[in-house]
């Protein structure tokens, strides 16, 4: 307790500081949040307001990463670590993946030593169709096939 007091103020502060990122990192790495757009593309802005600058315009079913609400705004996250302003009425709860890797391989079971079924290139939506477990989600393409990918080759879980 001696040594604290002892501290100049700048001090103090830094080491509040780097308590706080220590103790408030662990529980933001669970607290990921993902969204889609929804049935529609969507513009999405650099502010939260449809007089902000415009960004770009997001895909229909493209998953975002939810990083906060304000008002009828929620600020994303896209594959690419970009952050935009979308309005939050055009994102739904329905959950879809992106490929990140050049030929992800969908197998009939969490085990790369079951049949694969399908692969999917870079960049490709699958719907996300159950949980992720043991590092494996079980996703379905449009086309109806469905399948177990590793989360490393997929963005948005």
């Amino acid at each position: 307790m001696d040594f604290l007091l002892s501290l100049n103020g700048r001090v103090k502060m830094r080491l509040a500081a780097v308590l706080c990122s220590v103790l408030i990192a662990p529980s933001a790495a669970y607290a990921l949040e993902f969204r889609s757009i929804g049935a529609s593309p969507v513009i999405m802005y650099d502010a939260p307001s449809a007089k902000g600058g415009k960004v770009y315009v997001a895909p229909r079913g493209m998953p975002v990463e939810l990083i906060l609400s304000y008002g009828t705004w929620s600020k994303v996250r896209d594959m690419g670590g970009d952050l935009s302003w979308v309005e939050t009425k055009d994102l739904v709860t329905r959950r879809t993946l992106v490929v990140r890797v050049p030929n992800a391989k969908i197998y009939a079971s969490a085990d790369e030593a079951s049949a694969l079924v399908f692969s999917a290139d870079k960049h490709v939506l699958l719907e996300m169709a159950e949980p992720v477990l043991a590092g494996w989600v079980k996703v379905k393409h449009r086309d109806g096939q469905s399948g177990f990918v590793k989360i490393s080759e997929v963005w948005g879980v």
